[in-house]
């Protein structure tokens, strides 16, 4: 009962898995539906009733993908427009059918380069996301730029500029890394 108690008190979402840990059976977890103490939001994805479902958060829950490009800016506050559909990055060959019918756009990426640069950040909810670091996000951007409306480029380039936190080597170490050093140069001498 105190694990019960635990979930539903709790605002964050959870999985089935995870309450499988914490001895609650799937069972249980149908009653509990059938109770109206929790909603299922996602495929074995779970939320106690009334707690706001934190969409970021519980999507990432069950799925393999690192939320990246215009997703990824407004996190790092880069942008002001709040992202209408998430973008995410996944490896090559990844099954992304699920993820396109919940309306994300996606990139897909080699799996060496797909784990360089990630860092957890929290959602205006306060959970805990993986996205790509600030650095990453504008060298991605720069190599989707056909994808990706200019004005959010240039927005989020000025904003970073502004930043006392930004790292210009570590910007031009990663953007080598991903051959958009000249791109990337071109934007800093006219900002800088």
């Amino acid at each position: 009962m105190k694990n019960i108690d635990k979930l539903l008190t709790s605002d964050n979402a959870f999985t089935a898995e995870e309450a499988n840990a914490l001895g609650i059976s799937n069972e249980r977890l149908r009653l509990l539906i059938k109770q109206k103490k929790i909603e299922r939001v996602d495929y074995g994805v779970y939320i106690p009733s009334g707690a706001y479902h934190d969409q970021m958060y519980s999507f990432q829950k069950r799925r393999n993908f690192i939320y990246s490009h215009e997703t990824a800016l407004f996190l790092h506050e880069l942008t002001d427009r709040d992202p209408l559909n998430y973008v995410c990055t996944v490896k090559k060959g990844y099954n992304s059918r699920k993820l396109k019918e919940l309306g994300f756009e996606i990139f897909y990426i080699k799996s060496e380069h797909y784990p360089i640069d990630t860092i957890d950040m929290e959602t205006v909810f306060g959970n805990r996301v993986t996205t790509y670091s600030i650095e990453r996000t504008l060298c991605d951007i720069m190599r989707s730029e056909t994808r990706i409306d200019k004005e959010i480029i240039v927005d989020s380039f000025k904003k970073y500029c502004k930043r006392k936190d930004k790292d210009l080597q570590h910007l031009m170490n990663i953007a080598d890394m991903f051959r958009v050093k000249r791109k990337v140069s071109v934007y800093l001498e006219i900002l800088l």
